[in-house]
Formats: C-alpha cells, structure tokens, sequence
C-alpha cells in the first residue's frame, strides 16, 4: 500500500510540474539541488518556485529525452532505473537501504560484520555482508522478505548513499597493520620478571590522522581516520591494552617500566614452539565520516600485526675460588 501511494503521489507531482533545464531555472531564480547521479532529469513546479530532480523513467513527459530536449548521451544512462519484476521500483528505502536491479532487493551492508566462521561469509575472508530486502504479497497479505548475500565489492544500487561513499574513501586510505616494535626485540632475550616495552611506529597509514574524499554527482563524503588505541596479546594469557602508540625503549632508561605500554613475564619461552611468545597487536581504528549533505556517522576496523618475544631466566655461574673450571648450568631446550 505504501509503494502504491508512493507511485500515486509521484504521478500527481510530475502532473504538476515541468521540465526544465539547469540553466533555464537559474535563469529563473529558482533554487536548484544538487543532481543525485545520471539518469535524472530537473523538474519545477507550476505553481510554486521548488525544484527537485527525478529519475527520467517517471512520466517522461519529454518522451524519453533528457532534461534538455535531447536523447541520454550513453545507453547506460537511460537503464539505470529501479525496477522489481518490470514495474517502477523506489530507488531507496530509509529502513531498508538502497535498490538493486539485479538483487532484486534492497541493499543495506551488514555492520559490525558477522564473524568469518558465520555461513553467510560463505568461506570468503573479504568482501562484506547485505541484507537483502523485499516486500511480497499485496495489501493485507504484504510482508517483507529477507536473504543475505555476500558481494566481493560495491553492490550496483541505482542510489549511491553516504554510507557506500564513506566506504569507499576508506578503502582509498589503504589502512595498514601496525609497526610493531618491542624492546627486548626480535632476536633479543629478555628475562623472567623484568619490563618489557612495546610501541607501535606511527605513519599516516598505520596511526593516521588520515582523510580521504569519495564523491558522486550531487554528494561527496569526507572521512578521518586515526587509531584509538592497541590491544596487546602477549602469548602468555595476558593482554594489555594501550590507548596511545607507546613509548620507544632508549637504553639511558635502565631497567624502568615503560610508562605507558609495557609487559612483565612470569615464566619463560622455553617450553613453547620456536622458544618464543607469540604477540599479537591489534589497532583499532575509529573512521568518521560527514557528507555535504550533513550526514555523518563512525565505522570501526581493525588491523593486526605479530612479532615474536624470548624470555629466558637469570642463572647464577658457580665460580671455583680455587681457580678451577666454571660450573656450566645446564641448557635447555632453546639453544
């Protein structure tokens, strides 16, 4: 009932109206809108100085020409009309999310996202989750119908939201895993009971601040993105989260703890696969983003990197006073 009015009271707007070119409006005075994307033809009411942009499929009182007299300059143009089993489709839902043609559904991404383990990934590890939605049935019997899908990309929505347009200043960032540094480091012993630093390098692309732009016809969306904090996995039970980058080990600075971002080991590496503690750091990254159209929102992601820590232990030497051998403590199983 909802799609019928809505189809009714488009009829009855493009009944009242005129089409008319940019520049004729302007001309006129009239305040034009941004063009959502091709496809779109400018429309003026008769009675009222408002203009606003509709898709050329609708009461194409121009016969199927453009807004301005002439034919759509590529195919593609006059196809990309919202259309569910050959009738007039709306483009968009506010609850439901964007149209597509060959979904036959409306598209709303999944966020957070499910698991890998959740079957709707379908084994892939890349690419994101939709909820696919349609109504079915008529009048009383109407009722909405839901499947997931996964796609490897942008799914092909007639309508380009905000929230598509954020992502994809996102992937434009080309966020990377965290530079993750230590102290003792990689090929190092540290010791049972004694600090151990841990800090990440900061680049524009593992810490940020970073800002990039999406934009289509009529809309374009900012979006910063810089990392909130580390979350470290230390192999031994423990995690450590640490909300700045950490503190870089100099070797003026002793045996002190880190200030910041630091670990003490209870036991040794030695009976662990390769004699190390396997670490994990994890940065969390907040991304906002605001639309020139005032919209604006938050999307969260993750990047992880690993490193490897051996701890050992203090061994007092037996030292004969007599001058005789060193007594050797026994190895163990790391060379």
């Amino acid at each position: 009932m909802l799609r019928r009015a809505f189809r009714i009271g488009l009829v009855t707007l493009i009944a009242a109206t005129i089409s008319v070119g940019p520049a004729r409006a302007a001309l006129a005075g009239l305040v034009i809108p941004p063009k959502p994307g091709p496809g779109y033809k400018l429309v003026c009411l008769k009675t009222e100085p408002v203009c606003t942009w509709i898709l050329s499929s609708y009461g194409s009182d121009d016969g199927g020409t453009g807004s301005n007299g002439h034919p759509p300059e590529k195919a593609s143009d006059a196809k990309k009309i919202c259309q569910f089993g050959g009738a007039a489709q709306a483009c968009t839902d506010a609850e439901l999310g964007n149209w597509s043609n060959s979904q036959q559904c409306y598209l709303k991404r999944e966020y957070p996202p499910p698991p890998f383990s959740d079957p709707r990934w379908q084994g892939h590890t890349d690419g994101s989750i939709w909820a696919c939605v349609r109504e079915q049935g008529y009048d009383q019997g109407r009722h909405l119908v839901s499947r997931w899908v996964w796609l490897p990309g942008e799914p092909d929505t007639v309508v380009v939201d905000p929230v598509t347009l954020a992502y994809r200043a996102m992937a434009a960032m080309q966020l990377a895993p965290p530079l993750v540094k230590s102290a003792p480091g990689v090929g190092q012993i540290g010791l049972v009971n004694m600090p151990v630093w841990l800090w990440v390098e900061k680049t524009e692309n593992t810490w940020g601040p970073i800002v990039r732009s999406a934009s289509v016809p009529g809309l374009s969306v900012t979006a910063t993105a810089h990392v909130k904090a580390v979350n470290w996995a230390l192999g031994d039970g423990n995690t450590v989260r640490c909300e700045g980058s950490g503190t870089p080990y100099d070797k003026a600075m002793g045996i002190k703890d880190s200030p910041d971002c630091g670990h003490r080991y209870k036991k040794t590496s030695r009976e662990l696969p390769k004699c190390t503690y396997p670490v994990t750091a994890t940065a969390q990254w907040d991304i906002t983003w605001q639309s020139t159209l005032g919209d604006t929102g938050q999307i969260s992601t993750t990047q992880q990197a690993g490193t490897q820590l051996r701890i050992g232990e203090a061994i007092p030497v037996l030292v004969d006073p007599d001058g005789g051998e060193v007594a050797a403590p026994a190895k163990g199983g790391c060379g």
